[in-house]
């Protein structure tokens, strides 16, 4: 069964009036009588006429349509923030097209063509982990496309950013290791060149130096994909293990590389926090539940959805030239379960 709507010139030819009379009845025009409206509006709701999107874009300078770049879908983390640009967005009458790069910078490439394509009014992403060059997004920019980058970004595009506190949430992270009695704090984490990877190093590195502890190159590990890949994974946390010196506390930086190493670790029937502890970023909700319960940093995935969106509409509805840009960074908070209890020995 085909469903189909009408059209204007349907409804015009059935009531035998003019496409310009329904346009304006439509429109609540007061050129058109009281009765002619009630008229066409009856006959529109009954035969389900549709005001096609794409038309009414052209006519108003706006298609109602936001589009969204992000790794995964089926990360917790991004899953959290798309609910929160849904519910800015659905609120202020627009839909969002969502794409998936799946830490591909030629899908990012692709991704980000394909919406500007379907007449997109703002572009919210988040950056690949593969993504160096952002001239796909500069030339976007530079023709007027609104952009707003939330979680990972880049210092090249002036425009609105939201990220987390990562320095914060790698700092806390690691203290708390070091307050627990840990010592050997090993370092997974995503590629060097991504905003987060820099800011939760920062931080790490500034609780290791306020405590008098220097970890060797060998202790930090970076996934080339942020984990999308277990085998990445795999291989830095069996380089850790293979060290003369293990270590006894291991920080992760992804919701992937979190719970995969947890997973990794359970397998290989390593106790922790026995023989290693472990601490990570991940928004999943089912940290308590996990063996054993995962100590983590929970990012305001929700709130950082909602503010992003809030400012793509800002930019997009602004009846001037934005030229003045702000970057909101959002608490982490830092959550402890077993996978940290305090160092016995």
């Amino acid at each position: 069964m085909n469903f189909n709507s009408i059209t204007i010139k349907d409804i015009a030819t059935a009531l035998n009036l003019s496409v310009s009379t329904v346009s304006k009845a439509l429109r609540d025009s007061y050129e058109i009588s009281e009765n002619t409206k009630k008229l066409v509006n009856e006959y529109a709701e009954q035969h389900n006429y549709r005001p096609n999107p794409i038309a009414q874009s052209l006519k108003q300078g706006h298609s109602k349509s936001i589009g969204i770049v992000v790794s995964t879908i089926e990360n917790q983390f991004f899953s959290q923030v798309i609910n929160g640009i849904e519910s800015v967005a659905y609120e202020a009458g627009f839909n969002v097209i969502i794409t998936q790069t799946h830490e591909s910078f030629d899908l990012e490439v692709k991704n980000v063509d394909h919406l500007t394509h379907r007449s997109i009014d703002g572009l919210l992403i988040s950056l690949s982990t593969e993504t160096k060059d952002f001239e796909h997004l500069h030339k976007l920019h530079r023709q007027g496309l609104p952009i707003v980058f939330f979680d990972r970004i880049t210092d090249e595009i002036d425009t609105h950013k939201v990220i987390a506190d990562n320095f914060k949430g790698g700092y806390d992270a690691t203290r708390h290791l070091l307050d627990s009695g840990y010592k050997r704090i090993a370092h997974i984490t995503s590629p060097p060149n991504i905003s987060i990877t820099k800011e939760r190093f920062a931080g790490y590195s500034k609780a290791l130096e306020e405590a008098g502890i220097t970890m060797g190159d060998e202790y930090i590990k970076h996934c080339p994909h942020g984990g999308r890949d277990v085998g990445e994974i795999e291989n830095a946390l069996n380089e850790l293990l293979s060290l003369k010196e293990k270590p006894d506390a291991i920080f992760t930086t992804s919701d992937r590389i979190t719970t995969t190493t947890l997973l990794l670790l359970n397998k290989l029937g390593i106790k922790i926090p026995q023989e290693i502890a472990l601490i990570g970023y991940t928004n999943t909700t089912l940290a308590d539940a996990l063996n054993p319960s995962l100590s983590s940093v929970y990012q305001p995935g929700f709130e950082m959805g909602q503010k992003a969106t809030q400012m793509l509409l800002s930019l997009i509805l602004s009846k001037r030239p934005v030229h003045e840009f702000e970057t909101i960074v959002l608490p982490t908070q830092l959550v402890t379960r077993h996978s940290t209890a305090r160092k016995t020995s």
